[in-house]
């Protein structure tokens, strides 16, 4: 896949959310966390690689105490169908008795989501919030799974831009786009 791969993904794309969008809904999430977790800390846990860039504007609007970690798991390796869960890296701060802020770019089936949020559970972890920047809706969430904080609703297409890859390109762009 190359970078001219993207730019004919582009020309064939609908813009879904625009920069603007994406950021009142990621300010709004930053308020709605704040307001839950009402001045107390939590481990702000970044979910690689595709929520970065949500990650770090989501983390600036937070008014509470935060340590940061991350994690990375992967159903996909650059395909567009998930497999087994492989463990890249496990966050080194430990969970025992806390609040776990799980960032991630997307919320479509939720197993990489669950398995990581059991995970963090089987840890020691208190409390667990999952906080991602787009929700798909479409039925075929893993039972059980819901996001605490959401700042868009994507349809049920393939979607890119802001975090999510076309085969592993354009996690860098500002707004999202669906095929």
């Amino acid at each position: 896949m190359t970078h001219n791969d993207l730019a004919g993904a582009l020309e064939k794309a609908e813009l879904v959310h625009d920069a603007a969008t994406l950021h009142e809904a990621i300010t709004r999430v930053g308020a709605e966390i704040g307001a839950s977790l009402a001045g107390a800390p939590a481990l702000f846990l970044t979910v690689m690689q595709g929520a970065l860039p949500f990650a770090g504007q989501l983390a600036t609007q937070i008014d509470a105490p935060l340590d940061f970690d991350y994690v990375h798991a992967t159903r996909f390796r650059g395909t567009t169908s998930g497999g087994e869960l492989k463990w890249m890296r496990r966050p080194g701060t430990p969970l025992r008795g806390r609040t776990v802020l799980l960032v991630d770019d997307i919320l479509d089936e939720g197993h990489t989501l669950r398995a990581i949020r059991d995970w963090c559970y089987d840890e020691g972890a208190q409390r667990v919030l999952l906080a991602v920047l787009c929700v798909k809706h479409h039925g075929r969430t893993v039972p059980g799974l819901e996001a605490d904080f959401a700042g868009v609703v994507v349809p049920d297409r393939y979607v890119f831009g802001y975090g999510m890859d076309y085969h592993e390109q354009g996690r860098q762009l500002p707004a999202i786009y669906a095929l």
